[in-house]
């Protein structure tokens, strides 16, 4: 599963752009005001020591017929994550990858890809500079709405857009328009930062697991 979710990463309902008035931004001023803003929203990120996400996951695809949604949870470590949701959970320690399917009880161990079109929790805030042309395309009230386009054609998808809590300058919401016609949206429902987490949570352990079947594809 590709996992389209940043360091912030994961995000609450996205707000359509018919509901703002994103005409009054030219285009230069919308890229200096994105850049900016993903700027003050990064360090905010980094500052953070540990994060806990919430959140709610959906997938559409009118052309497929999908549409589907699971709650999910994230925490997060300076490079180390761990995923839950549905029935799948992913464990990084910032080298090793733990991808568990529930269902089949089977875990995948793999390296950390060093692949552009990987996608790791802080990856996509520390790479948009270089990687995506930003611009703001919304701006009402206490949301903000940043569209993001990946600079280089062999991306999987097309864009991002991320709405921000203007005065807190933190992620609400993500939605990620794949080049297939789905749709994927992260909604953030509860958003804790700064509480103890041991390294021991972002490493799967199979012992926990009995008659896991293990495939180390490393």
């Amino acid at each position: 599963m590709k996992i389209y979710i940043l360091k912030t990463l994961t995000a609450v309902v996205m707000m359509t752009v018919t509901l703002f008035t994103p005409s009054i931004l030219n285009a230069q001023s919308a890229e200096k005001k994105a850049a900016a803003l993903l700027d003050e929203v990064t360090a905010k990120m980094k500052a953070y020591k540990t994060m806990k996400l919430e959140f709610t996951y959906s997938m559409t695809n009118k052309t497929q017929r999908i549409n589907e949604s699971f709650k999910g949870t994230i925490l997060s470590k300076g490079e180390k994550y761990r995923l839950n949701i549905s029935e799948q959970q992913i464990f990084c320690d910032g080298k090793t990858v733990w991808t568990y399917q529930k269902d089949a009880n089977e875990v995948q161990i793999s390296e950390v890809s060093g692949d552009e079109d990987s996608f790791t929790p802080t990856k996509f805030m520390t790479s948009y500079s270089k990687n995506y042309k930003s611009k703001l395309i919304a701006d009402k009230g206490n949301v903000l709405v940043i569209e993001m386009a990946p600079v280089k054609g062999r991306k999987k998808f097309s864009k991002v857009n991320l709405t921000l809590n203007k005065e807190t300058k933190q992620v609400k919401s993500m939605q990620v328009f794949d080049k297939n016609g789905a749709v994927f949206t992260y909604n953030i429902e509860n958003f804790i930062t700064n509480q103890p987490i041991s390294d021991a949570e972002f490493v799967f352990k199979a012992s926990n697991y009995p008659k896991v079947e293990v495939v180390d594809m490393r």
